[in-house]
């Protein structure tokens, strides 16, 4: 996983971000709120880990500010408080877990490895179109805010073939056969099908590539 790691005693940032490298993670260290915000701003990453007490931006304001913008990637906290008021605050923005300090390092890696498996199965199983749309694999069904969505047969078909190639561009021979069962149907007759299908989606997420094709990508969310 790419992990961002927001902590500003230096010894035990080299001594995390080198344990959780030996488990094969990629680990992007900062010392100061403010530059992990701008780093967040610029791209994505499937965990952070934050302490609570670091410069310009404390841990639980930056979580708060990402929250804010519908950002959904799972937090650790690792801090030296041990108040409830700082562990309450930190659970009820949302965070997947919190670790007192001073802790074992193996203590993290289990605590990171099993968010590891969850986003793993999670990816495996469920596909994010857009900020409200995804697709199940194993119901094949989309679903908007959590609500299965009604769709004809030939328009279900259509999703469910773009998902299962999820990034690729799919040609419409491709589409003729897996849609309409190699009937001899015109690339005219896709194209309207897609495009009722797109009329009746709340979010758009199926790109056109003129003369080739069609193809979904998975969605990630911006700060």
């Amino acid at each position: 996983m790419k992990i961002l790691l927001l902590e500003d005693e230096l010894m035990l940032q080299s001594s995390i971000c080198e344990y959780l490298e030996t488990l094969g993670h990629i680990c992007f260290p900062f010392t100061d709120g403010l530059n992990a915000k701008k780093s967040l701003e610029l791209q994505e990453y499937d965990l952070m880990i934050f302490d609570i007490n670091v410069p310009s931006l404390n841990g639980l304001e930056l979580f708060d500010y990402i929250k804010k913008r519908d950002c959904h990637t799972p937090v650790i906290f690792i801090s030296a408080l041990i108040d409830i008021e700082s562990i309450t605050q930190a659970f009820t923005l949302g965070a997947a877990d919190y670790i007192k300090k001073p802790f074992h390092l193996k203590e993290l890696g289990l605590r990171v490895q099993k968010i590891s498996k969850d986003v793993e199965d999670k990816t495996r199983h469920h596909i994010l179109l857009s900020k409200n749309y995804h697709y199940s694999k194993d119901e094949n069904k989309l679903f908007f805010n959590n609500q299965v969505q009604i769709l004809t047969k030939k328009q279900s078909d259509i999703i469910q073939c773009l998902c299962l190639n999820i990034g690729t561009i799919i040609d419409f021979d491709i589409l003729r056969e897996y849609v309409w069962d190699a009937s001899l149907v015109t690339d005219a007759t896709i194209r309207t099908e897609i495009s009722r299908l797109r009329k009746v989606l709340k979010e758009e997420f199926i790109q056109n590539h003129k003369g080739i094709g069609y193809k979904i990508d998975r969605y990630i969310s911006k700060i």
